[in-house]
C-alpha cells in the first residue's frame, strides 16, 4: 500500500510562528524525507467559509498569503501537491454520502466540534456547515486514500471520527476506503505554541501572533512586549519558567549552537534556565537572546517570500496545477465509491 500525507490549513489568515513550527516545518521534514509516495496540501477555503460565509473576500485573499507561506518555508511542488479544497467538487459529493453514516449525537459528542463551538460563541446557532466538519475532514482524508494525517492532540477526535466513518463505510458497501493514522508532534511544546500574551491559543483578534511575514521590527516589539513571569520584578528575583511564554518560544525554537554567536556566556538553554530561575537575569536580555533565534530561523524565510511575492500568478498556477492533479484523484476515489454504494448506473 502506498504512504500518503493529506494536511492542510484554512486560509483566515497569513499563517504565523505557531503554524510554522506546529506543522509546516515537520510537513517540509516529511516532503523531504523521501518516505511518502504522495503528499497533498491543502488550502481547506471551502471549510473556512463555514464561519466566514458573510466574508467570502476575507477568506479569498488569503489563497495566496497561504501559498506564500507554504513555498517559503520550503514546501516543493514538484514533491508535494498543493491544492484548493473548493476546486475538488468531489470532496463535498463525498461529504454528502457519509452524512448518511453518521448520526447528529455522534456529531455533538465529538470534544474538537464542542470547544470550537464555545470558541466561536455558536451554541444553537450553528452553521450546519461548521458543525459537519468532521464529515468534511473525513471526504478529504479519503479522498486521497490518505494513510497518515499529521495532527495535534486536540485534533485526534476528529481524525478518529473520519476512522469511523471508514469503518462504517466500509462494512456498509465495501473495503474501498483507507483507514487513516494520525502522526502527532515530536516536539509536545511545539504543537500548540501560545500566543506572546500567554494566552493559549495564537488568535488574529488577540494581536498575539508573530507572523512568518512579519517585518523584523515588529517581530522585535512583539517580542519585547511577551509575557514572562510577573513575580520576576528585579533582575536579581528567581524567575519561573512555568507559563513564561519567552522560554516556551525558546524551548520551541532554541538551538544550542546559537548561544556561541548570540550568547556566549551560556553554552546551551538549560544553562540559561538555571540562571533566571535562581535570579540575576533579567527579561530583557533573554528576549533580545529570543529575537536572534527567532530571526535566524525566519530571515530565510522572508528572504524567499520577498522573491515569490514578485511573481503571485506563478504562485497562483502552482495551485491551479495542483488542485487539477487533486481533482483527477479525487475523482477515481468518487467512482469507487459510487460504485460501491451501487449508485453508478449509466458507467
Amino acid at each position: 500500500m502506498k504512504k500518503i500525507i493529506l494536511t492542510g490549513d484554512r486560509p483566515t489568515g497569513k499563517l504565523h510562528v505557531g503554524h510554522y513550527v506546529g506543522s509546516l516545518k515537520r510537513r517540509v521534514e516529511l516532503q523531504n524525507s523521501g518516505e511518502y509516495d504522495d503528499i497533498y496540501i491543502m488550502i481547506a477555503d471551502a471549510q473556512a467559509l463555514t464561519d466566514n460565509a458573510d466574508n467570502p473576500e476575507k477568506v479569498r485573499k488569503n489563497i495566496s498569503e497561504v501559498a506564500l507561506d507554504y513555498l517559503s518555508c520550503g514546501l516543493d511542488p514538484e514533491k508535494s501537491n498543493l491544492f484548493v479544497q473548493s476546486y475538488v467538487s468531489e470532496l463535498t459529493e463525498l461529504t454528502f454520502y457519509y452524512s448518511n453514516l453518521v448520526t447528529v449525537s455522534r456529531l455533538k459528542r465529538n470534544p474538537t466540534v464542542k470547544s470550537e463551538i464555545q470558541m466561536r460563541g455558536f451554541n444553537a446557532s450553528i452553521p450546519v456547515g461548521f458543525f459537519t466538519y468532521p464529515i468534511s475532514q473525513a471526504a478529504d482524508i479519503t479522498a486521497f486514500k490518505a494513510t497518515t494525517v499529521p495532527v495535534g492532540e486536540d485534533q485526534l477526535p476528529m481524525l478518529e471520527q473520519a476512522r469511523e466513518i471508514v469503518r462504517s463505510f466500509n462494512t456498509t458497501y465495501d473495503e474501498v476506503l483507507v483507514e487513516p493514522k494520525a502522526l502527532l508532534p515530536e516536539n509536545e511544546i511545539c504543537s500548540r505554541l501560545p500566543g506572546t500574551d500567554g494566552k493559549a491559543k495564537m488568535s488574529k483578534s488577540l494581536g498575539n501572533c508573530i507572523y512568518l511575514s512579519d517585518e523584523p521590527e515588529d517581530i522585535r516589539k512583539k517580542i519585547m512586549s511577551m509575557y514572562t513571569d510577573p513575580d520576576h520584578i528585579r533582575i536579581e528575583d528567581p524567575g519561573k519558567l512555568e507559563g513564561n511564554t519567552v522560554f516556551t518560544y525558546l524551548d520551541a525554537f532554541c538551538k544550542d549552537e546559537l548561544f556561541a554567536e548570540y550568547l556566549p556566556d551560556y553554552s546551551c538553554l538549560q544553562e540559561l534556565k538555571d540562571h533566571y530561575t535562581r535570579g540575576g537575569l533579567g527579561d530583557v536580555k533573554v528576549k533580545k537572546f529570543l529575537y536572534s533565534v527567532i530571526m535566524e530561523e525566519l530571515s530565510p524565510i522572508q528572504a524567499r517570500r520577498k522573491e515569490l511575492e514578485k511573481d503571485i500568478p506563478a504562485v497562483m498556477e502552482i495551485l491551479h496545477k495542483g488542485s487539477i492533479k487533486a481533482k483527477e484523484v479525487a475523482a477515481g476515489t468518487l467512482s469507487e465509491v459510487k460504485h460501491a454504494m451501487k449508485i453508478d448506473y449509466f458507467d
